[in-house]
Order: C-alpha cells, then structure tokens, then sequence
C-alpha cells in the first residue's frame, strides 16, 4: 500500500533510483536510463566524470570499476547494462 510508505523510502515508487553514469559515449549507461525510462521508473543521473565524491561511492564504497551503477539501496546495486535487474526492479514498483 503506498500509504505506508514514506516518500524517501526506497520501496516506494516515487523513490528515485540513483544510477551512476559516464556520460553519453557509454552505450550501456544510455540503455540503461532509456529502459528505467520506459518502464515508468524515477531515477536521478549522476555523471562519476564531474562529481568526485560520486565517484569515490562507487569505485571505493561499492567497489565498482564501470557503469552504470544503478543503486536502489544499500544493499541492492548492481553494475553494467543489466535488463534482468531493471525488469524485476520496474516490476517490484508496480506491485507496491
């Protein structure tokens, strides 16, 4: 029910998806927001080329070395262009 959840709560649908990205020559990041897109799931881009910190959350905190990373929580994230993981995560914000 969406009542019960908050606005910030990531199992809620208006809970924007945080998908990190290195700008538009990375075929795999434009998939990936152009199906996040397409399935009606908020997300918000953040470009790791110009944003330090972002980049340092991804390569040191999450451990990734390419993008996209796609964060739901933290405990849900994944890297690369993974059509799987964005159907089953437009699929969980339907059902909620």
């Amino acid at each position: 029910m969406l009542t019960d959840t908050a606005p910030n709560d990531p199992r809620s649908p208006s809970h924007a998806v945080s998908v990190y990205t290195t700008g538009p020559e990375c075929i795999r990041c434009v998939l990936t927001k152009r199906v996040l897109a397409e399935k009606g799931v908020r997300f918000l881009e953040v470009d790791i080329r110009s944003n330090d910190a972002a980049r340092e959350y991804v390569v040191d905190d999450l451990g990734y070395t390419e993008a996209p990373v796609v964060v739901v929580t933290d405990e849900d994230h994944w890297s690369g262009f993974r059509p799987d993981k964005l159907s089953a995560l437009a699929d969980q914000r339907r059902s909620l």
